[in-house]
């Protein structure tokens, strides 16, 4: 089969900021609720950054700008490009339920890297709603005097404390999956890369092949 582009510069270098800032805005965020907890735990001082409840705040602020702005860029470019309508539609109810039935039982094919099958169409558009919502919450309770209609949506401050760090849980699961992924079909990472050549020919993956 011919050589293909797997993605446009523009998203690789998307991907890999937005890596960088979910990792400061998770770690900070942890920082930030170790300070006043939600549940009857805390995170580990190790995997928090920023050193105390201020300096947490700083890094989360700082990230919060860069992961953002990353999301707009991001969202924009693949609506500009008709690479959204493309790359995440159609999701058929049938192939879906086919393609977590093989995933569930390491068979799922993919043999052309360049389209997703259903499953990853599901995955990828739930984190953009994931990170929505992180985004909404996070005005909350940043200034939830200035966001009243999102205050409200979120059920308050308190709730949006919570509605915040379940849309954390879920990103950070995304993340973890999304790691197993490239480490059992490495060549996804090669095509987030930037080295040259950036051409990867269409391959037939007959086990563990989720594209990443």
């Amino acid at each position: 089969m011919p050589a293909i582009a797997l993605h446009p510069l523009t998203i690789r270098i998307c991907h890999w900021l937005n890596a960088i800032a979910v990792f400061l805005m998770v770690t900070s965020g942890w920082r930030i609720y170790n300070a006043s907890p939600i549940f009857n735990f805390t995170f580990p001082k190790a995997m928090t950054i920023g050193g105390w409840l201020g300096g947490g705040i700083l890094w989360h602020f700082a990230a919060m700008w860069l992961f953002g702005i990353n999301a707009l860029i991001y969202i924009g470019v693949n609506l500009y490009s008709g690479r959204l309508r493309h790359k995440f539609f159609p999701i058929r109810p049938q192939q879906l339920w086919a393609d977590i039935n093989d995933a569930l039982h390491l068979k799922l094919q993919h043999t052309d890297l360049s389209h997703y099958n259903a499953v990853q169409k599901c995955a990828y558009l739930s984190v953009m709603v994931a990170i929505a919502i992180a985004i909404g919450s996070g005005l909350v309770i940043w200034n939830s005097s200035q966001f009243p209609l999102l205050r409200e949506l979120m059920g308050g401050f308190d709730n949006a404390r919570i509605v915040h760090f379940f849309a954390m849980v879920f990103m950070v699961g995304f993340v973890l999956i999304h790691l197993v992924m490239v480490a059992l079909v490495p060549v996804t990472l090669k095509s987030m890369g930037f080295s040259r050549p950036r051409l990867f020919k269409s391959v037939s993956l007959k086990s563990k092949s989720l594209e990443v």
